[in-house]
């Protein structure tokens, strides 16, 4: 079975779906299913095994997970931005996202230690929507002079046919 096979058997079985509002977090952003996150990265690291990678990118927290599965098979490190500021973290680039899951807005962060100019960067999430999380990404890529290749997630849940997804929305109907 492919990774979308098996992601969609698994949220019919363990998930659900409302409308725009699908609930995986008995196996994706709450509690975590290992080999399910390492089919999906697998999948995803396929899509841009061809493009040169320098690191992936995401955001805390439910990104972390498939950012590590994909840049493990990409052989790549990755980064996540920050949702708070530590005192060892005295340089950096941020900007503003708004979570509508959560109904708050945010700063995210990264060190300028960790991202440099010049670098191939590939975004990874969890969920696309409505594009926050990923206009913050490409404000602080370009803070830091670092170029974006792509933007991976495992459910897009917009109308946005250049983000990479091994779902969408439409599929889940």
């Amino acid at each position: 079975m492919s990774a979308a096979e098996v992601l969609l058997e698994r949220i019919r079985q363990d998930g659900a779906v409302n409308g725009a509002i699908v609930n995986v977090g008995q196996f994706l952003n709450h509690m975590v299913d290992p080999v399910l996150i390492h089919l999906l990265g697998d999948d995803i690291a396929a899509r841009f095994a061809d493009q040169a990678v320098d690191k992936i990118l995401t955001a805390e927290t439910s990104g972390i997970m498939l950012a590590q599965a994909v840049a493990l098979k990409l052989q790549v490190p990755f980064v996540y931005a920050k949702k708070k500021r530590p005192i060892t973290m005295p340089e950096y680039f941020a900007a503003a996202s708004y979570s509508f899951t959560k109904q708050e807005s945010t700063t995210l962060y990264v060190s300028r230690d960790v991202l440099c100019q010049g670098e191939k960067v590939l975004f990874i999430d969890d969920f696309f929507a409505k594009g926050s999380t990923l206009k913050a990404i490409e404000e602080i890529l370009s803070q830091a002079g670092a170029v974006l290749v792509g933007a991976a997630v495992i459910i897009n849940k917009s109308q946005r046919r250049d983000i990479e997804s091994i779902l969408t929305l439409d599929d889940l109907r």
